[in-house]
């Protein structure tokens, strides 16, 4: 069974940085794309930014996060700097292997002074 796993998740304080990093498990042998997500308290699911075709982020994090994937196109990471209270969320990694979508269950980033 594939399966995605977060990390990284912390309480940070605003202008501070946090790296995510999600990891694909399994039987495979190729990852066609794969993304953030996040869920903010009280809001629906927002994409922070996915790769792909072409790399894409929110309005709200551009400029501030990057996405990448290492070498095994396994891992992905997210480079979080000048965090603010708004980007408190729990963060979803998502990918999408053989045809079919994966999620992991989520890292919780808090913002907060």
């Amino acid at each position: 069974q594939v399966q995605l796993e977060e990390f990284g998740g912390d309480l940070v304080q605003p202008g501070g940085s946090l790296r995510l990093s999600c990891t694909v498990t399994g039987r495979i042998f190729s990852v066609s794309s794969m993304g953030w997500f996040r869920q903010v308290p009280g809001k629906q699911r927002e994409k922070v930014a996915s790769d792909g075709i072409q790399t894409i982020y929110a309005d709200s994090v551009k400029g501030r996060f990057t996405i990448s994937r290492d070498s095994s196109k396994r891992t992905l990471y997210l480079q979080m700097n000048d965090l603010k209270p708004e980007d408190t969320a729990v963060y979803l990694c998502n990918a999408i292997i053989y045809g079919r979508e994966y999620w992991g269950k989520g890292t919780l980033v808090t913002v907060s002074s």
